[in-house]
């Protein structure tokens, strides 16, 4: 089961488009902002990521100026993307409004913006070399979500993280930046920004699996379930079993798993880059620490990271962010 992830031949066609630095599809002249108007759209997406994002928004903290703004307007748009599926209007989604989200987006990217929100993600699509197949791929997998809340196998599970987390990991690299020294090939640098994206949505699911379980949702493995002797029942009825710690414990390996493949892209990044990624990284692991101490109880319980714990975690992501960028040898 915790053999190197598979590689889904589609996936493998959104690296090599980013690692080729493929701009947009129609490049345009770029639009023109009144400096006080960009400056509160990226105010603005800069709070709802505080707000929303706590730990997420603490690794941008130690970003460059520049890059924090485009993080902070990639963040806000993804976060209005599954917003569509699972914010208070929800109810009233359907492929018309996704469709609609979609042309929206082409907009964006042609230097159209609707809204201040998005005068920010366009300000940054034109900064960096951003493609848009991502952020497509990213309202397919809210498609996805819309028509499906059972998984069979961690085949299917792997695809839908990668159409709502495992893009977050390719947009980031444009801005990230690969640090010019670096002797391994952009394919492996994205493709472990691909696993960093997987490793958090799997740790999002683990945490959240009791909050998704009160809206019908099971995020999980169907025929991995079964194989421990669980079932949707043992997920609704939210008893924690030896079998769920078992099970649980199955999950969170594989989860570490992708931690330990992103590693090998998070100190090929520029330099300045590389504290706030290894910061992220390290978060997202206690996260997995934390359902370990509640003793697997992440039906009841909601795992988190304290604030002494996540100020403890920066010296030693900056002391790994010092690594210059080398060969990774197998």
């Amino acid at each position: 089961m915790h053999g190197i992830p598979f590689a889904d031949l589609h996936v493998q066609e959104i690296v090599e488009r980013q690692s080729k630095n493929l701009a947009r599809e129609d490049p345009c002249e770029k639009p023109q902002f009144h400096p006080k108007f960009l400056a509160e759209a990226y105010e603005r997406c800069r709070d709802i990521c505080a707000e929303y994002a706590k730990t997420f928004y603490l690794g941008t903290l130690l970003m460059t100026k520049e890059r924090q703004k485009a993080i902070w307007a990639i963040y806000v748009w993804c976060r209005r993307t599954d917003e569509l599926v699972d914010g208070p209007n929800a109810g009233h989604m359907s492929s018309t409004v996704l469709n609609g989200w979609e042309d929206r987006l082409q907009d964006i990217f042609n230097g159209r913006p609707y809204d201040m929100l998005d005068a920010a993600l366009t300000d940054t699509v034109f900064k960096f070399p951003l493609d848009i197949k991502s952020f497509r791929d990213m309202i397919e997998g809210m498609r996805m979500d819309t028509g499906k809340c059972r998984y069979k196998n961690f085949q299917e599970l792997y695809l839908y993280c990668y159409y709502v987390a495992g893009t977050v990991g390719l947009m980031s690299v444009p801005v990230m930046g690969i640090a010019p020294e670096s002797p391994v090939s952009p394919q492996t640098i994205y493709n472990a920004a691909l696993y960093l994206g997987i490793g958090n949505q799997l740790t999002n699911i683990l945490r959240d699996v009791g909050e998704d379980a009160s809206r019908g949702r099971v995020y999980l493995p169907q025929d991995e379930l079964a194989q421990f002797g669980l079932c949707d029942e043992d997920v609704f009825t939210r008893k924690v079993t030896d079998r769920w710690r078992e099970f649980m414990k199955e999950q969170i390996t594989r989860a570490r798993l992708y931690f330990n493949l992103a590693e090998v892209g998070a100190s090929q990044l520029d330099k300045a880059s590389r504290w706030p990624v290894w910061t992220s990284l390290l978060l997202y692991r206690k996260i997995l620490d934390a359902i370990e101490d509640n003793d697997y109880d992440n039906l009841t319980k909601r795992a988190y990271v304290g604030r002494t714990k996540k100020l403890l975690m920066l010296p030693l992501a900056y002391t790994r962010s010092l690594s210059a960028p080398s060969l990774i040898l197998n």
